[in-house]
């Protein structure tokens, strides 16, 4: 588990895990945090609850129903949690998204009185979630991103409509594939770094790991049925 050592604000936490540390059983071992996946929900509760005291959370993460969207919700003024992204302004809350080669979004402002985690599959990064968080931010935030653990660009083949549907949006995504027969390798943090640019998001801090080539993390595309790790971020004191 990860307390990333980034020059956040003071007042700014966040935390990604790895799948080591908890108590699910094979294929979800072991710290397992989504219960969406097939395991057993008491032993996904028990790994929330050892995380929440791990990381001395001052109240429970609001986890989300991710739909592979662009919907990025207000944990103060929103009840409904089917979206791939959520902000708040308060102490009050815990934002979180689960990944398992998809790419985790953390996002603070510079003052450290606003943050939000977002969830960045690839078709929610090419149709704007990153832009939907960072419109929950309030006008003239200078922003900060943390980009947590992904299938990096050695592993992510995907097929040509992919890349095609990223270019038509900016030409300058190209230089995030590369050809691999007919296929092509993308690189999710440097198309998350492009979008992240273009809003004028010029701190931007990346754990260089690939959730595909290290076991320590969950990995849908390696393994199909397996567990999720957690990004987090909220403010304190």
């Amino acid at each position: 588990m990860y307390g990333c050592h980034w020059p956040l604000p003071a007042n700014v936490r966040i935390a990604m895990t790895q799948r080591h540390g908890g108590v699910s059983q094979p294929p979800f071992d072991s710290l397992n945090l989504g219960l969406h996946v097939g395991d057993d929900p008491a032993s996904v509760q028990a790994n929330r609850a050892l995380l929440a005291k791990r990381l001395a959370l001052p109240c429970e993460p609001a986890w989300l129903k991710q739909v592979h969207g662009t919907e990025v919700v207000d944990l103060a003024r929103d009840p409904l949690r089917i979206a791939d992204g959520s902000y708040s302004d308060s102490k009050a809350h815990v934002a979180v998204v689960m990944t398992a080669d998809c790419l985790p979004v953390l996002l603070c402002d510079s003052a450290g009185t606003q943050v939000a985690a977002l969830h960045a599959g690839w078709r929610g990064l090419c149709d704007g979630v990153i832009e939907a968080g960072i419109a929950r931010f309030r006008p003239g935030s200078e922003l900060i991103a943390c980009l947590g653990p992904a299938i990096g660009k050695t592993a992510f083949e995907v097929g040509g409509e992919v890349r095609a549907a990223f270019c038509d949006k900016d030409p300058g995504a190209d230089d995030c594939f590369v050809a691999k027969g007919d296929k092509f390798l993308g690189d999710l943090q440097g198309l998350a770094r492009l979008r992240l640019q273009q809003a004028g998001v010029r701190r931007v801090y990346a754990l260089d790991v690939c959730t595909y080539n290290n076991k320590d993390y969950f990995s849908y595309r390696r393994d199909g049925r397996t567990g999720r790790m957690a990004s987090l971020i909220w403010l304190t004191d």
